[in-house]
């Protein structure tokens, strides 16, 4: 475990000033709850959504009463890890590192369609004991309200371990969390989503430290190339680079085809396959029936 102290800076502002009724109803409603929780650990991660509730933490309570704890595994991209690092120095809150080992349990690392619930319960169980350790009284997570009509069964995790979703609770929307994030000055605001590398390899094919490592370096590259918003979708011996409609053809032209194909093919990876449907985050749900949703909600 490795901690890291910040003190604040860079930040304008306590609490943003936002144009719009609804949306400053919203924000309000967002530090009330905060307010109820007391002590407040945050389930953190760098990306829009963490990263904007552990700012409105610390606004909301004082940095003294809000510890980000960040889970380690090698489903985190080490790119991820210094972007949320350095957030948390802006904004002017601790961080702690827990090391999650879910590779260790065969509910995860068989990767059925549950497997978010297993990697967030082993994520959670962390947390909440180091909240009790530490003489903090909650852990919240990231969700928002827009994830309640996605396929997501970290939520499910969430409310077995009452862990708190404060943004869903709040109705803020990613929209709503992008506008406020504008506004607090928070360069996070416009980043494409950035799930964990789990999420890009294929349901059924066993999640193991290679394959994190294969969609790690494939997508390094790609955002080396100049790809902003893309994903690198395992399915075992092929690669599916998913970008966005515009992008197609210029992953399609030369000399950028080849260089992809030369990149990925050292990484393991035989075939290496443009999706025509273009980028959508979590398109390998699209292959879970119903029935196979509706089970783990």
């Amino acid at each position: 475990m490795v901690e890291h102290g910040f003190r604040k800076a860079g930040v304008e502002g306590s609490t943003p000033s936002i144009g719009f009724m609804g949306i400053d109803a919203r924000y309000s409603t967002l530090q009330q709850i905060l307010r109820s929780s007391g002590k407040v650990v945050v389930a953190y991660s760098g990306g829009v959504d963490s990263t904007f509730l552990l700012k409105a933490a610390v606004d909301t309570l004082g940095a003294e009463n809000v510890l980000a704890c960040i889970g380690i595994s090698g489903s985190l991209a080490a790119n991820q890890y210094s972007q949320a690092i350095e957030m948390a120095r802006v904004i002017g809150a601790a961080v702690r590192e827990i090391t999650v080992d879910e590779l260790s349990d065969a509910d995860y690392s068989a990767n059925k369609a549950d497997r978010c619930f297993h990697c967030k319960s082993h994520l959670y169980r962390l947390l909440l004991d180091e909240a009790k350790k530490a003489g903090f009284d909650t852990v919240v997570c990231g969700s928002n309200y827009d994830d309640r009509d996605d396929y997501r069964p970290g939520n499910r995790a969430a409310a077995v371990f009452g862990v708190g979703m404060p943004l869903m609770e709040a109705q803020l929307t990613k929209a709503d969390i992008r506008q406020l994030s504008r506004r607090m000055g928070l360069k996070t605001a416009d980043l494409p989503a950035s799930p964990c590398l789990a999420s890009r390899v294929s349901y059924g094919l066993e999640i193991t430290e290679e394959r994190l490592r294969q969609v790690e370096q494939a997508e390094d590259f790609m955002r080396s190339a100049g790809f902003a918003e893309f994903r690198v979708r395992h399915h075992g011996d092929i690669a599916r680079i998913e970008v966005t409609p515009a992008d197609i053809p210029k992953v399609a032209a030369e000399p950028m085809r080849s260089r992809i194909v030369d990149r990925l093919r050292t990484l393991g990876f035989k075939f290496i396959t443009v999706d025509l449907a273009g980028f959508r985050s979590g398109s390998l749900n699209e292959m879970l029936s119903a029935e196979e949703k509706q089970r783990h909600v």
